[in-house]
C-alpha cells in the first residue's frame, strides 16, 4: 500500500541477472511443498471427466454471456448476463459447473480435498484441479459451449438482492474481456447500473469492505518480473459487485432453508477500536468521537497515502475470516460485508464453493441437500482454514523474495521510508520511492512519522532486509 505521495501504482522491475527469484520461487515451492504436477490417477480420472457430455442441463446458449477476468486468466470461474425486470436488474450469474465432473470420492474429489484452493505463485499455479478441466472443459471460456449452473439474482433499485432461480444450463460465452482493457460498449447493459446498486446498499448497510491496493509479484511474460503496488481497476471493483450480489443472494438461500456453509467475520473488538483511534490521530485524520468505525471507513479513500495506511490499519485490526457451517439459532455474519455471505462464485479455485453451489441448486429446486454435502459442511471449515493459512504464507515469502532480490547489492544506501505500524519490537514501515514494506528498529514514532534508514543487508536465500534508522 503506497503512502507518503508515493503512486498507487509504483512498481519496480527487478533486476535479476544470476536468476535468483528464479532459485528462490523454486525453493519456496519446495518449502511448502507446493505440487508441481498432479498424480497419475488424478490425471487419468480428468480426462475421463472431460468427455462427459451433459445431460441434466437445459440450453441456455441464446443468452449472452461474457467474462471479466485478469488478461492471462483461463480457469474462468464465472460468465454473465443481464436484462432489465420492470425496475429490477436480472444477473444471470453462471458458475463452472464443477460438480458436473467431479464425483464424490473419486481420484479428482480427493485430490481436490488435499489442496482445498488453488495456489498461485509469479512463475505459475497449482490448480485445484487438473488443467484439461480448470482450464479446459470446466472453464467458461468463449471456445465453444459449457456445463454451468446459472444462479439469477434479482436486484431491486435499492440494491436489495434475492435468489430467483438456480439451474444447470449449457452456456456459450461470447467474449473473453480483460480489467485493463475493457471498454463500456463490451459489457452488457445495465453492467454499471447494478454495480452502483450494490456499492448503494453497501453503504446504506454500513458494509466496510477494506480494499487497500497490495503488493504483488507479477510475471511480465519475458521470464522477468516485477514488484507494484497495484490498486484495484474500476472493471474489477464492478465485476466484483456481481459476485457479492450472487454470494449474499445464496446465503440468504440457505440460511432460509437452515443448511450451507458462510463465511464471516467479527468486528474489531474494543481495544482494537481504541488502538485505531490512536492510530488514526498518528496520522493526522479527523475521526469524530461519536462516529462507528464501520461509518468512518466508508469515508476513506485509498488514493491517499494516510489514509491507504489507516486502511491496512483496519484490515490488521480484524479477527479474519473463515467458514462456518449452519448452525439453529445462529445467522452467520461478515461484518465486512454487514450481511450474512457464502462463497459459491469461484468453485474452480476453491473446494467449499462445489458444495454451495450443490446445496444451493437443490433448494433453489425444491429437492433435499444430499447428506455428501451436509456433511461436507461440517469438515470444510478446518479445511479450508489449513488452505487459505498455506497460501498467506506463501503469498509472503514470494514478497519477501521480491524485496530482497530487489535490493540485493544495495547494501548501505540510504532511503526515505515511512512509518506504517508500531509494534512492541519496534516500526512497520514503507519505503517512499519503492514498492517495499519492512520492519526497523525505531521507537518512539507513530504511524505517520517520516524516517531515513540504511539498507544494512538484503538475504536473498533467507529472503530477509535489515534496516537501520539514521534520524
Amino acid at each position: 500500500m503506497p503512502i507518503g505521495g508515493v503512486a498507487r501504482s509504483m512498481m519496480k522491475a527487478l533486476a535479476d541477472p544470476d536468476n535468483a527469484l528464479a532459485h528462490g520461487l523454486a525453493t519456496i515451492r519446495d518449502q511448502f511443498q507446493v505440487p508441481d504436477a498432479f498424480p497419475a490417477p488424478v490425471l487419468a480420472a480428468a480426462e475421463i471427466a472431460a468427455a462427459r457430455a451433459p445431460a441434466q442441463h437445459v440450453d441456455r446458449t441464446d443468452r449472452r454471456f461474457v467474462t471479466l477476468d485478469p488478461a492471462a486468466s483461463t480457469d474462468l470461474d464465472q460468465a454473465f448476463a443481464i436484462e432489465p425486470s420492470g425496475a429490477d436488474l436480472l444477473l444471470h450469474y453462471a458458475i463452472a459447473d464443477v460438480a458436473w465432473f467431479v464425483d464424490d470420492g473419486d481420484a479428482l474429489d480427493t485430490e481436490a480435498w488435499q489442496r482445498g484452493t488453488t495456489r498461485y505463485l509469479p512463475d505459475g499455479k497449482a490448480g485445484l484441479y487438473p488443467p484439461i478441466l480448470a482450464e479446459g472443459a470446466a472453464s467458461l471460456l468463449p471456445t465453444g459451449p459449457r456445463p454451468a449452473v446459472i444462479f439469477t439474482v434479482r436486484v431491486a433499485p435499492d440494491g436489495g438482492v434475492r435468489l430467483d432461480g438456480a439451474e444447470r444450463a449449457i452456456i456459450r460465452s461470447a467474449a473473453k474481456l480483460a480489467y485493463d482493457s475493457v471498454r463500456d460498449s463490451d459489457l452488457p447493459a445495465g453492467f454499471a447500473e447494478l454495480a452502483g446498486r450494490i456499492q448503494a446498499a453497501e453503504d446504506r448497510r454500513g458494509a466496510a469492505r477494506v480494499d487497500p491496493p497490495e503488493q504483488e509479484v507479477a510475471a511480465l511474460g519475458d521470464g522477468t518480473y516485477q514488484l507494484a503496488f497495484r490498486p484495484l481497476l474500476e472493471s474489477e471493483n464492478r465485476n466484483a459487485a456481481m459476485s457479492l450480489a450472487t454470494n449474499m443472494a445464496i446465503a440468504d438461500a440457505l440460511q432460509a432453508h437452515h443448511t450451507g456453509l458462510f463465511r464471516v467475520m467479527a468486528e474489531p473488538d474494543a481495544r482494537a477500536v481504541k488502538r485505531l483511534r490512536h492510530t488514526a490521530s498518528a496520522f493526522g485524520l479527523t475521526w469524530p468521537d461519536a462516529m462507528p468505525l464501520t461509518e468512518y471507513e466508508r469515508t476513506l479513500d485509498a488514493i491517499d497515502p494516510r489514509q491507504a495506511a489507516f486502511m491496512l490499519a483496519i484490515r490488521r485490526a480484524g479477527m479474519g475470516a473463515s467458514y462456518v457451517p449452519y448452525r439453529d439459532g445462529v445467522v452467520p455474519w461478515h461484518a465486512a460485508m454487514a450481511a450474512t455471505y457464502a462463497h459459491a462464485t469461484a468453485p474452480l479455485r476453491r473446494l467449499a464453493d462445489r458444495y454451495v453451489v450443490r446445496a444451493t441448486l437443490a433448494i433453489a429446486n425444491g429437492q433435499t441437500v444430499p447428506d455428501v454435502v451436509t456433511e461436507a459442511f461440517t469438515r470444510l471449515p478446518q479445511v479450508m482454514a489449513r488452505a487459505d493459512a498455506l497460501s498467506g504464507r506463501i503469498d509472503r515469502a514470494v514478497i519477501d523474495l521480491a524485496e530482497a532480490v530487489m535490493l540485493h547489492g544495495q547494501e548501505g544506501q540510504v532511503f526515505p521510508a515511512v512509518v506504517t505500524d508500531v509494534t512492541d519490537h519496534g516500526a512497520r514501515m514503507q519505503l517512499r520511492d519503492l514498492p517495499v514494506v519492512a520492519n526497523v528498529s525505531a521507537h518512539n514514532v507513530t504511524p505517520g512519522d517520516a524516517l531515513r534508514v540504511r539498507l544494512t543487508a538484503a538475504d536473498r536465500e533467507q529472503r530477509t532486509l535489515s534496516f537501520e534508522r539514521i534520524n
